[in-house]
């Protein structure tokens, strides 16, 4: 257990206070990166395969509850780290009553409007604390969440997009103004552009054997984890593999028209050098099979391709689906 009875990396959270638990050898260390609903879903399948696992999750948010506490008392916006908490629940009647707690959010007039119970929960533990990561450590130990979730940077960043409409490149600073400015987002940079990682994330990228990225929001998601520096650094110098779990489709406002291997190229461009092992998609996302292996080609990769979609056909990932293939790529059966 970490100091002052926080619970660290490798503990489980069960209702009757923490129990460490004797994993398996083969048992694989995961961290996923992202944030949102694309995180969330690879959670809801990663907590299924492995016992060892870590969320790094994106502090950009400007909207919404997030942002209203972000503004009003200088913290992390809470809101992508409570939803990988929800996603960690267990599926007995703990683990799914406290998900439901935690993502409630109030409908009034007043003040509460829209604000969701887990992020003032989070940010009340991180008065009481004074430490980000204790205070999700916290949360983890009342949910009972399978895994950890930590933050990849230690202070709330801005994110500064290039944005292009009929020719013309316009920047846009914030999660909700690159997600939301018409015309496609070229590229990504971060204000501030070297804010601190998250050393406990540092940590969990060095001693893993498996990284993922996405499902998730491809410029407001999963590339900022690949601009803080330091995090930047640990993706190239750990001796993990990486896998790149494609979206199901492109994302207003910011992957409109984007092809597959269009978001493969992206991720290049944005991280020079890093190599991937592993380019997971649905076989519905696949246009010319061809130009999509080639994409992963120069990345490094193999691809895989399996059915991973939510059965009713919404442009989703489906958490049943996904566990068993991942469950099969890391264990080299795929």
């Amino acid at each position: 257990m970490a100091a002052g009875g926080v619970p660290g990396n490798g503990w489980r959270a069960e209702p009757s206070g923490w129990a460490g638990s004797e994993v398996e050898k083969d048992v694989p260390r995961v961290v996923a990166f992202g944030g949102g609903h694309g995180l969330y879903a690879s959670l809801s399948a990663l907590r299924r395969v492995t016992e060892e696992l870590t969320a790094v999750v994106t502090v950009a948010d400007d909207g919404g509850s997030s942002g209203r506490l972000r503004r009003e008392f200088g913290v992390l916006p809470p809101g992508d780290l409570r939803m990988a908490l929800a996603a960690l629940c267990g599926d007995d009647d703990w683990g799914q009553t406290w998900s439901r707690v935690v993502q409630h959010r109030f409908r009034s007039e007043g003040g509460l409007h829209g604000h969701a119970v887990g992020n003032l929960l989070i940010v009340a533990l991180w008065e009481l604390l004074g430490d980000p990561v204790a205070g999700l450590d916290w949360v983890g130990r009342l949910l009972g969440a399978h895994g950890r979730v930590l933050p990849m940077a230690s202070v709330p960043i801005d994110i500064e997009a290039e944005v292009e409409l009929d020719g013309v490149i316009t920047v846009v600073r914030g999660q909700v103004a690159c997600a939301s400015t018409p015309g496609n987002v070229q590229a990504i940079s971060l204000v501030p552009a070297d804010p601190p990682a998250c050393s406990e994330a540092v940590d969990a990228v060095l001693s893993a054997d498996w990284l993922v990225f996405g499902p998730g929001s491809w410029f407001t998601s999963v590339l900022p984890h690949l601009k803080v520096p330091r995090l930047a650094e640990a993706l190239h110098d750990t001796g993990a593999r990486r896998l790149v779990a494609l979206n199901m489709a492109p994302q207003p406002g910011e992957t409109d028209g984007f092809s597959a291997e269009k978001h493969l190229q992206v991720l290049r461009d944005h991280a020079p050098g890093l190599t991937v092992d592993v380019v997971l998609a649905d076989h519905s996302v696949v246009g010319e099979r061809a130009e999509l292996e080639k994409a992963a080609d120069a990345l490094g990769a193999r691809l895989v391709l399996a059915d991973v979609a939510a059965p009713d056909g919404s442009p989703r990932h489906d958490a049943r689906r996904l566990a068993p293939v991942l469950d099969e790529i890391f264990r080299g059966k795929r």
